[in-house]
């Protein structure tokens, strides 16, 4: 095997992992999004996971955070709450940097 063989397969690891990490990352995203959405909706009990798990099925289908952020503004529209995009996606920000540290905690723990 050449150097450039095995640098090629290492830049498909890296991906790869960087792949996962970010999936993994929007999808604890998803969730805490869906806690706090659900909390400001006034949403409890089991509803709450099915809520958690429509706005990460939204991530899913769309492979964005444009349609999660629709998703949750409509849902406070219908409802009769005025939240901006402005908060929803500083809200999201917010616990997407709290995840990526957690991730990051975490690897450097199994390290």
């Amino acid at each position: 095997m050449t150097t450039f063989d095995e640098r090629e397969r290492s830049f498909e690891k890296k991906f790869a992992m960087d792949q996962e990490l970010r999936f993994r990352a929007r999808a604890r995203r998803d969730k805490l999004l869906g806690e706090w959405a659900a909390a400001k909706l006034g949403i409890s009990g089991a509803a709450v996971e099915e809520y958690i798990r429509a706005v990460h099925k939204r991530e899913l289908a769309a492979k964005g955070d444009n349609e999660v952020l629709e998703k949750v503004l409509k849902d406070f529209s219908d409802k009769g709450l005025t939240i901006t995009a402005a908060e929803v996606r500083k809200t999201m920000n917010d616990f997407m940097a709290q995840v990526l540290a957690q991730l990051q905690a975490e690897g450097k723990e199994r390290s």
